[in-house]
């Protein structure tokens, strides 16, 4: 009997991979915080491994040319919303585990391609494109070399892709609701209310009944309000609605190019 919530992001059990990292090296706080926008500045949190203004900065960094996406800060983004999620406990951190087997696989892909690239300058003696530099790179180089299957489940980088881009809307969503404001005289709603709502308008479309019963047990282990305002080092309601608009703003920039692309090749419904 497999606990459903190691399938969260994919709906189905897959083999977890090592990690293993490429280089990159995020922008600097003080650039993050620059803003002409007159935005209250994202501080660092100590103590924790979460960082929102980490998260804020890969995001940021990822969007390239007018419609496409850098693969490395992207996923430097994911790493950040993996470490969010596992600060929430161990039912909600299981579901980092599945999306953290996501980024692997397309960090695998692109060491292999990387190291092929390079092997085959070396032989040939002249400069050779490689093909996981961005999400439009990397749609180009599987299509090209044949690694993409509209038929059937493969691991390739864009069907692994396609998972993480449906998560990031449900991740999306959550942290816009949390970070919504109470109206005249309600009570802010809790957050794991908030997560199961927009889970269930988003990535549950994609999960069996057994997985989406799973998810949802695993929400109502989420902390409380005042531990978001901590997670994002904020004080109160009213300072995390800005932090959070920040970020949703930012990840909303890198959905619209994802799904575009996506959409463009025809992949948003890859098995």
């Amino acid at each position: 009997f497999s606990h459903p919530l190691p399938l969260i992001v994919d709906g189905n059990l897959e083999q977890h991979w090592d990690t293993c990292s490429l280089a990159y090296s995020p922008p600097s706080l003080a650039l993050v915080n620059s803003s002409d926008k007159g935005e209250a500045p994202l501080r660092v949190c100590p103590g924790q491994r979460f960082q929102i203004a980490d998260l804020l900065a890969h995001l940021q960094a990822a969007p390239v040319s007018a419609n496409d996406v850098l693969l490395k800060p992207y996923l430097a983004s994911w790493d950040e919303l993996i470490r969010f999620l596992e600060a929430l406990g161990p039912m909600v951190g299981l579901i980092s585990q599945e999306i953290e087997s996501k980024t692997t696989i397309i960090r695998d892909l692109a060491q292999k391609a990387e190291k092929e690239a390079e092997k085959k300058m070396k032989d040939m003696n002249h400069s050779l494109s490689f093909g996981y530099t961005s999400v439009r790179s990397m749609i180009k180089w599987e299509l090209e070399n044949g690694l993409v299957d509209f038929h059937q489940q493969t691991n390739s980088g864009c069907r692994t892709l396609l998972r993480l881009h449906r998560a990031l809307l449900w991740l999306q969503n959550f942290l816009q609701e949390l970070g919504k404001d109470a109206t005249e005289g309600e009570r802010l709603r809790s957050p794991s209310d908030l997560c199961k709502e927009t889970y269930q308008r988003t990535l549950a479309h994609h999960h069996t009944w057994f997985v989406r019963k799973g998810a949802e047990l695993a929400f109502l282990a989420m902390p409380e309000r005042p531990y978001f305002y901590k997670l994002v080092c904020v004080g109160t309601q009213a300072e995390a609605t800005v932090v959070l608009n920040r970020v949703v703003s930012a990840i909303g920039e890198v959905y619209k190019r994802n799904e575009v692309a996506l959409k463009e090749h025809g992949m948003l419904d890859l098995p």
